[in-house]
């Protein structure tokens, strides 16, 4: 395959990188920025703690429902339409949640879930369209750019609201921003007429019924699955503990700087060789030992088990996504297969929490809870082992090789 924009201008390669960069900084904010300033919108609009833990629920739930939407829409407009759609869709869903009103703020909720889950699934395969001899660089780059938006999204929206004296309204609307940014320089892909290749039809019945399939969707929620459960409980843990509640939010925000780290080095080296398979397994190790520190010593060194797990888990998540784009060869399939495993996937996720916690409360501690987490990392090895093995699902195409060509960009 020839890399898109070969030939054209250095220009016209910044501008595409640079737009894909920005594009990847969007897929979380509208996420992250709804806890921190969760208490002043139940307070400013009557809301429950139920009615306020939907407003995320929404969102993610939406991540696994709508994914599908994204190989549907790439084969009519193409996969760089279908990121600027997203782009353009999460900012409206995010100023409409912002308007005022508890329907408004429902929907534009929905609205800005549906537009993260279409670009979630768009991405793998817009690597695989405009980077083919570069996979791990820009899965590193993009899923980078996922984890940093995410921290500075939640770390920046109470400093914002002291800089500016905006309130909550104002100041997650600011998502919108960064997502206009990103369509501009973007548009310039969007106005491009969509390679032959890149719209055509692909079945879902073989993919489906591929092994291979269903190992990288097992892989895609379990990685998943052992990041929310720490991502919901960590700081409840460690307050638990007997940490003060501010150095518990500091410790989590830790995690998200040696997530970046790991992001965006191990795809480079995994993107490169054949077999994924000592990279999925040394993750999830790291991650088992993450988690045994919290467990057994969480209030001892907990810096050290926060950098371990964000090194473990991002590491995890860099791969899940990486592995998306190398089983499938052209970026019509790796599409279809994000769909399927990221759909599936984070509904599967989205259970690690409510589960721990039911476990939690039926036995006033976090032992058992922790090593029902262990369990998940445990079924998270057996996958990884199965899905790093070079194979491509069945109805897909050929296997494609391992990453070893020097780049045109």
């Amino acid at each position: 395959m020839v890399e898109r924009g070969v030939g054209v201008s250095r220009v016209s390669r910044v501008v595409l990188i640079a737009g894909f960069a920005l594009a990847s900084l969007n897929l979380r904010p509208a996420l992250a920025s709804v806890s921190p300033v969760l208490d002043e919108i139940m307070g400013d609009l009557g809301l429950t703690a139920a009615g306020g833990g939907a407003i995320t629920t929404a969102m993610v739930v939406c991540l696994g429902v709508l994914g599908p939407l994204a190989p549907l829409l790439a084969r009519r407009f193409g996969l760089d339409r279908t990121l600027m759609a997203g782009l353009l869709i999460l900012a409206a869903g995010v100023m409409l949640r912002s308007a005022g009103s508890v329907p408004a703020l429902y929907a534009g909720a929905a609205v800005a879930g549906m537009a993260i889950a279409v670009m979630n699934v768009s991405m793998p395969g817009v690597v695989k369209q405009h980077f083919p001899s570069r996979v791990g660089l820009f899965t590193g780059i993009y899923v980078s750019g996922l984890v940093l938006g995410s921290a500075a999204a939640s770390g920046l929206m109470i400093p914002l609201e002291r800089a500016t004296g905006y309130g909550w309204r104002e100041v997650t609307a600011m998502a919108a921003i960064p997502a206009l940014a990103a369509a501009a320089l973007w548009l310039p892909q969007a106005l491009r007429r969509p390679a032959r290749s890149e719209v055509a039809p692909r079945p879902f019945a073989p993919l489906l019924r591929a092994r291979m399939t269903w190992y990288v969707t097992a892989y895609m929620g379990l990685q998943s699955l052992t990041f929310y459960v720490m991502l919901a409980w960590l700081p409840t843990i460690f307050k638990d503990a007997g940490l003060p509640a501010d150095q518990a939010g500091y410790l989590l925000g830790l995690t998200s700087l040696a997530q970046v780290a790991a992001t965006l080095a191990v795809p480079i080296l995994a993107g490169r060789a054949r077999s994924q398979v000592s990279y999925v397994t040394a993750a999830t190790l790291i991650t088992v030992v993450g988690y045994l520190g919290v467990l057994l010593a969480p209030a001892t060194l907990p810096w050290l088990w926060m950098i371990v797990l964000g090194v473990g888990q991002g590491a995890s998540i860099a791969l899940a996504l990486l592995i998306i784009t190398l089983r499938a060869p052209d970026p019509v399939s790796v599409t279809a297969l994000s769909a399927v495993a990221q759909s599936v996937g984070y509904v599967l996720a989205a259970l690690g929490p409510l589960v721990v916690g039911a476990i939690h409360q039926f036995s006033g501690g976090w032992t058992l809870p922790l090593l029902a987490g262990l369990g998940a990392c445990g079924l998270q090895l057996v996958a990884g082992f199965l899905v790093g093995r070079p194979a491509t699902p069945t109805g897909v195409g050929e296997p494609r090789p391992a990453e070893d060509s020097p780049s045109r960009a």
